[in-house]
């Protein structure tokens, strides 16, 4: 029996990359297999935006490595209101406002907020190792404020957990939006001076953190990195350019432009 699959001649590509590209055809459609690929995906798409996270064993895991944890919530405080109203997202419970303002001690330099995002999963699966590479890379004399897990969060929100402890800087860890070939995909946005009413511009981002993508380890690298060049120049945002791969070579070439051609 003949193949009824039209294959495409660009099949060998999807070996490089997941995106969905040379599926060939049946008939006028889509092949059977194909079909179900994509419906499992944007299963996981969907399942990825609507889990919840599970606060009480990231917060165990975090604590058993050593690490202070607090909890707040924003103001939308269930998933329908927040998927419906994302400006609800980037503004703190008033009662976990007080607590945290409450918690603050002077001075501050990093705040550092775990959010479940429009992706519990990758918050779940990823806060965690990308915590763990991060601790031994930062300053040992760098001042830490708690680390606070936030539901219901969006991306803004850690401008006003920074500001509650009045911190230098604020790095938020959160879920992206799933998309069909990553659902658990983590992004970092770092700010410096956070406060309510900071905009994009004013912030650095580093995304894709998950095994398929940017490794915990590189990721803890780089951030590590905008750590310590935010709070030495102190900004963040578009005056600030990712040099991060440059201090990998003065790493491994101690004495850089010595030698032949820079004798």
């Amino acid at each position: 029996m003949s193949d009824p699959v039209t294959h495409s001649p660009w099949a060998d590509w999807r070996s490089a990359t997941p995106a969905r590209l040379a599926l060939g055809r049946a008939g006028a459609g889509m092949p059977t297999d194909e079909v179900l690929r994509f419906g499992w995906a944007h299963a996981m798409a969907r399942d990825a935006i609507h889990a919840a996270l599970d606060i009480d064993a990231l917060e165990a895991a975090l604590r058993a490595e050593g690490w202070e944890v607090l909890r707040a919530r924003s103001r939308a405080h269930d998933r329908a209101t927040y998927l419906r109203r994302p400006d609800l997202g980037r503004q703190l419970d008033l009662d976990d406002e007080a607590a945290l303002r409450a918690r603050a001690s002077s001075p501050i330099d990093l705040a550092i907020v775990i959010g479940d995002g429009l992706s519990s999963v990758a918050a779940a699966r990823h806060a965690l190792p990308l915590l763990s590479a991060l601790r031994p890379q930062l300053p040992a004399s760098l001042r830490l404020a708690p680390l606070v897990i936030a539901t219901q969060a969006r991306m803004a929100l850690a401008d006003e957990v920074g500001e509650a402890f009045g911190a230098r800087l604020v790095a938020m860890l959160i879920g992206e939006r799933p998309g069909l070939s990553s659902p658990d995909s983590l992004g970092i946005y770092i700010t410096h001076a956070p406060r309510r009413g900071r905009h994009d511009a004013e912030r650095n981002c580093i995304s894709n953190v998950r095994p398929e993508g940017l490794p915990c380890e590189a990721a803890a690298f780089r951030l590590a990195w905008f750590v310590r060049e935010a709070l030495r120049r102190g900004l963040t945002g578009v005056a600030l350019k990712d040099e991060s791969a440059s201090a990998v070579v003065a790493l491994e070439d101690p004495h850089p432009g010595i030698g032949p051609s820079g004798s």
